[in-house]
């Protein structure tokens, strides 16, 4: 079979943990932790980043630091996460969802300014795939309207807009390091503050509500309970997993390129007679094959699709169900204007198998029942 997703492992993470255990500090902020901040701040040119216990987590940690009241509204895309609206309801915020790009599946940025009101607080951008929203006119719309930007960047680590970083670009950018994602902890994340007058905040929410940063760093002669907090910071032993992988980070990055590449020539054909929709990237954006898309005619195809490959052995996967269509979706916000492309694009689109160390024989698989699926239609 295979395999939808399997987590990198480059095969120097037992020695890290190891190193990690005998060290006899396995909580937060210990020498991996460091050093993964150290390489992600120097690596993306960010102001300041810090490991979290996920993806979720930063999100959680940059919607509070927006510092939203019950009644603010937050704008957002429909096609996302679950966690790119609970970060918001968390921290009180009523949730504006919006429509996406067909093209890129992201944030319509057409769509955004009729959609503030005196309620409106901040924006919240979710590159998919890798690839970047277009940030300056979501930029300038929230300079002009007073609003915060916080990038959900959780599958665009080492992705780039117009040269920078995904992630270093709105007020905050947030990082996951999932199983599934380009780079693993199991379970973890980052949060980049690119605004240094919220460090310290940032620190002391981090840190359960202590000042335990400033301690460390001799600024104090004790810590002590300052603010409202919660914890965040992961294990040393997670974060001596993800610095295995940092350390070879282009490898993975090229490796993840190489299979991408692959697919878009094997495809091509089928996209130039119609058959199938394949992946934008605009110029101004580089990616990092975080994932491999296809878009079929319509649900009905891509059900049959996703049912023929398994009777043939090859894991293929839809994505998110809008969240404006769900429960939570209904409770916690409304979509303002059409929904033209959220729904309809969502049904449309599957995902091939992308990882780190697919073989040449389970990529020409992949690609095989694809395109036997398609020429005997």
């Amino acid at each position: 079979m295979v395999s939808f997703n399997v987590p990198p492992y480059v095969g120097t993470e037992l020695k890290y943990i190891q190193q990690a255990v005998e060290s006899h500090k396995i909580c937060g902020d210990g020498e991996f932790t460091k050093r993964c901040n150290e390489w992600l701040q120097n690596r993306f040119h960010a102001q300041k980043v810090l490991l979290t216990t996920s993806g979720t987590t930063a999100l959680d940690m940059a919607m509070l630091l927006c510092d939203l009241r019950p009644g603010d509204e937050v704008i957002l895309p429909s096609y996302t996460f679950s966690s790119t609206a609970t970060s918001a309801v968390l921290a009180g915020a009523r949730l504006v969802f919006v429509d996406i790009r067909p093209d890129t599946m992201n944030i319509d940025e057409d769509k955004i300014e009729d959609a503030i009101t005196d309620k409106t607080k901040a924006i919240i951008v979710m590159h998919y795939a890798g690839v970047a929203c277009n940030m300056d006119k979501i930029m300038e719309i929230a300079h002009r309207n007073g609003l915060m930007v916080v990038e959900d960047a959780a599958q665009g680590v080492m992705s780039t807009y117009k040269g920078k970083s995904l992630g270093t670009i709105g007020d905050f950018g947030c990082y996951s390091f999932h199983e599934t994602k380009n780079y693993s902890m199991g379970e973890g994340g980052a949060l980049v503050i690119n605004n240094p007058a919220y460090n310290e905040r940032a620190e002391i929410l981090r840190e359960k509500g202590t000042n335990r940063a400033k301690f460390f760093r001799g600024q104090v002669d004790k810590y002590t309970w300052v603010d409202f907090g919660d914890s965040y910071l992961p294990s040393e032993l997670n974060a001596a997993y993800l610095w295995a992988q940092l350390e070879k980070a282009d490898q993975i990055n090229e490796n993840r390129k190489n299979t991408w590449d692959e697919y878009w020539k094997a495809f091509l054909p089928l996209a130039e007679s119609g058959m199938i929709g394949l992946p934008t990237v605009p110029t101004e954006c580089t990616h990092n094959a975080h994932m491999f898309y296809i878009k079929c005619k319509d649900l009905q195809e891509r059900s049959a699709l996703i049912s023929y490959a398994k009777e043939r052995r090859v894991s293929l996967a839809f994505h998110y169900v809008p969240l404006h269509t769900a429960p939570a979706g209904y409770k916690y916000g409304r979509f303002f204007g059409k929904d033209e492309y959220t729904t309809r694009e969502s049904e449309r689109l599957v995902r091939m198998p992308m990882y780190y160390g697919l073989t040449d024989v389970d990529r020409g698989q992949v690609i095989d029942t694809i395109t036997q699926f398609y020429l005997h239609r």
